[in-house]
């Protein structure tokens, strides 16, 4: 399955805006639950880059799909070893700095990159599916 999984327009998204007020719809509850996996992601991918520089370049060298997964698990493994021999507080540290001092602009472009229709149609379907399932708004009960 291809196609980016989008979040309810008009609806809060950021982290810090549920902090005081939970989610109080299924689809607030699906940004909220949206935005805690994009974070999680973006600072594993961030201490990857940070510590293998073959993650830091997309565009070189070239490599089929299937290589990049391989690199990427490869080096998720590495890490994972790593951390459990001498762990780095330092890369996680930056990381998190780095992440915090993005702007909120430049987290709303990256959403916006991807606008081939057919993609964002199915992403559509499937949020539409799993926000349905969060209608019960305990934190629990989805994803």
């Amino acid at each position: 399955m291809g196609g980016l999984i989008p979040l309810y327009r008009g609806k809060r998204y950021h982290l810090k805006e549920y902090s005081r007020n939970p989610p109080k719809t299924m689809r607030e509850l699906f940004n909220l639950r949206h935005s805690s996996l994009r974070n999680a992601i973006e600072r594993a991918f961030g201490v990857l880059k940070k510590r293998f520089p073959i993650m830091a370049n997309a565009d070189e060298p070239k490599f089929d799909v299937r290589r990049h997964t391989r690199i990427i698990l490869a080096c998720c493994i590495l890490h994972n070893f790593l951390m459990g021999v001498d762990p780095d507080e330092d890369i996680l540290r930056e990381v998190d700095e780095e992440l915090a001092n993005r702007t909120d602009v430049e987290h709303e472009n990256q959403a916006d990159d991807v606008n081939e229709e057919d993609d964002v149609a199915r992403g559509q379907v499937v949020r539409d599916r799993i926000g349905n399932g969060c209608g019960g708004i305990t934190p629990l009960r989805c994803l």
